[in-house]
């Protein structure tokens, strides 16, 4: 996975960031947030138009006043279902934002979590620390284990290329759906349209007479 996680803020503005499913149009947004973010890999923009039109479900971004100053890139594996692996994130070096990075990838696995996702992978270098943290943090909050070992070995991917270190999160227990909101009170009616209604104690009819109270009017009836 390539990702850059940055640690700048503007300590005036502390936003709360919307995190939304992309859509096809903001792949240039993103390519240009890749071609500004260094360590990331620059794919071309018709990669993440296209990214945004099949994987949009299984992908993210973080949002502050509608400007993308985030995002995932992931899927579903289609052997395995039950995975979600993050490819590629980055967040804006200047978004202010305290652990903008940290948020967005656990607000991404969470949602695959709820959609039944079970093992969360990604592949990282030793050297990127920053986001070896944020996996073992995000395994460690809900309980479930970190397992590594190389995926795509550097002889594989080109000269200079490190070793694709894959990292699996799980089992994971499914998340919770979010509880709906409570429906509102029924709208109190005025008398003139009010429904008969159950009479208070006080306005009850009377209740049925015991046996012996019902026995002694019949006699009194048949005399």
């Amino acid at each position: 996975m390539t990702t850059a996680l940055a640690s700048g803020t503007r300590p005036a503005q502390r936003k709360k960031p919307v995190f939304r499913t992309p859509r096809p149009e903001d792949g240039t947004a993103v390519w240009e947030l890749v071609r500004d973010t260094p360590g990331l890999d620059t794919n071309s923009r018709y990669f993440y138009v296209l990214w945004f039109r099949d994987f949009a479900d299984c992908s993210l971004l973080a949002t502050v006043d509608d400007e993308i100053v985030g995002f995932l890139l992931g899927y579903r594996r289609p052997e395995e279902p039950d995975t979600y692996f993050v490819w590629q994130t980055a967040v804006s070096p200047r978004h202010g934002i305290p652990f903008l990075g940290v948020k967005l990838f656990e607000a991404a696995a969470d949602r695959q979590r709820e959609r039944g996702a079970r093992y969360v992978e990604a592949t990282v270098s030793a050297e990127n620390k920053a986001i070896l943290m944020v996996l073992r943090q995000y395994a460690r909050k809900r309980s479930a284990e970190v397992t590594d070992r190389v995926l795509f070995p550097s002889a594989w991917l080109g000269e200079g290329h490190h070793d694709e270190v894959l990292h699996r999160i799980g089992p994971l227990d499914r998340a919770p759906a979010q509880q709906p909101a409570a429906p509102p009170p029924p709208a109190s009616q005025s008398p003139t349209q009010q429904p008969s209604a159950p009479q208070s104690p006080t306005q009850q009819p009377s209740a049925p007479q015991s046996p012996v109270r019902e026995s002694a009017q019949q006699k009194e009836n048949a005399a």
